[in-house]
């Protein structure tokens, strides 16, 4: 079974994340997000994966390489300009053949059964089948009406309050026959959700509609991302501990420890977290479940480090708080700070001695961020863009 992951999107909204790396490459207990779906894709049986590349592409090439490792193959197709969704599919026909295939985003991270889709859709006379959720707030999302046959009856993207005529929200994930590629126009921007879906039922096209089952979301959001990384976390049921282990400390699973790890004297570390190679903790460190720290790292003595994110290469101070924190790699946060929940570091990022960075706020790259400042606002870096539009 064919699969085609879209990843060709700038991930704006996960500012200051996404500067460093595309949105799928955005680590998930230490693994890049793309590398968790394609596992999953495997698992549920499609070996042949077609990705679509755009915003730094390139990295995610040599990150998976030709998917060997995972016991799938991989092809890429970039894309010179944006090209929509449906467009960006269509760029990579050649590829994907004359088959029945199915579509998933880069950021999607899941449990659904995506074989049992694929079957559901192959005893239909549909065009498309679209994966649809029930969600308590859908308007973030394509919305879709259906009959008791599945037949969806009308499909509205991003709805707004009076709008809102369906919860079942389309999950972004789609079986496709390849006869799709004949209302897709080569070489132009073309969404699913905006325009392609629409023709379709416009010409009483049947596309019909799948209640699926399990955990779903795309990560386009710091919400989203921490709810990943939590389920991710909730996986875990025992503790691996690598090589060159050292500990004088206290430990309750489950954990995931990296090799050449050490751990100072009265420390405590409650599980589920995640730790990675070579990082170095201190004394009387606390660190809370549902935190992942990364490789590389410091974590100096008395630091408290509560459902955070510490990645790549970052050095925590002494007496600093984390409370629900990310901090992006090789950035130096300072002795007696604190980072409130939802805040986000962006990498490289200084903060001296006895900063306070107020719940909700941003750094960009490379931010320096004085001694003893109360940071109320999110602080912008001048030679990175500014927008958080978009996808």
């Amino acid at each position: 079974m064919k699969a085609c992951i879209m990843c060709g999107g700038t991930g704006t909204r996960l500012r200051p994340l996404t500067f460093k790396r595309p949105k799928p490459m955005i680590p998930i207990s230490n693994k890049p997000s793309v590398l968790h779906l394609v596992e999953h894709l495997s698992k549920e049986g499609f070996n042949d994966i077609v990705i679509t590349l755009g915003y730094k592409g390139e990295d995610i090439e040599e990150n998976l390489g030709d998917g060997s490792m995972y016991g799938v193959h991989i092809d890429y197709v970039y894309e010179k300009e944006k090209l929509g969704t449906a467009g960006s599919v269509k760029n990579a026909q050649k590829l994907i053949g004359s088959e029945p295939f199915i579509v998933v985003g880069g950021d999607h991270v899941m449990t659904l059964n995506l074989r049992e889709m694929f079957r559901f859709h192959q005893k239909s006379d549909a065009d498309v089948t679209i994966g649809l959720l029930s969600i308590d707030d859908p308007r973030e999302f394509g919305i879709a009406d259906i009959d008791i046959d599945n037949r969806i009856l009308r499909f509205f993207e991003k709805p707004k309050a009076g709008e809102i005529f369906s919860n079942l929200a389309s999950t972004g994930i789609y079986v496709c026959n390849p006869s799709i590629f004949d209302k897709i126009p080569a070489g132009q921007k073309f969404d699913f959700a905006k325009d392609l879906f629409p023709r379709l039922l416009g010409e009483n096209a049947r596309i019909n509609g799948m209640l699926v089952r399990g955990r779903w979301t795309d990560v386009g959001s710091a919400g989203a991302y921490r709810d990943a990384q939590k389920w991710k976390l909730d996986d875990m049921s025992e503790t691996n501990l690598e090589g060159n282990f050292t500990s004088d400390g206290k430990i309750q699973g489950p954990l995931r420890v990296g090799t050449s790890v050490s751990i100072g004297r009265q420390s405590s570390l409650v599980g589920p977290l995640v730790i990675g190679e070579n990082t170095k903790i201190g004394e009387r460190v606390l660190i809370g479940p549902y935190s992942v720290i990364g490789s590389n790292c410091v974590i100096e003595d008395d630091v408290k480090i509560l459902s955070s994110y510490v990645f790549d290469g970052s050095r925590i101070g002494k007496n600093s708080t984390l409370s629900g924190a990310i901090v992006d790699c090789d950035s130096n946060v300072g002795a007696r700070c604190s980072l409130e929940n939802g805040t986000i570091t962006g990498p490289r990022s200084t903060l001296q001695d006895g900063v306070t960075i107020h719940s909700g706020v941003k750094l960009w790259p490379e931010t320096v961020i004085e001694k003893d400042k109360n940071v109320k606002e999110d602080v912008l870096n001048d030679k990175y863009d500014t927008d958080v539009g978009g996808s």
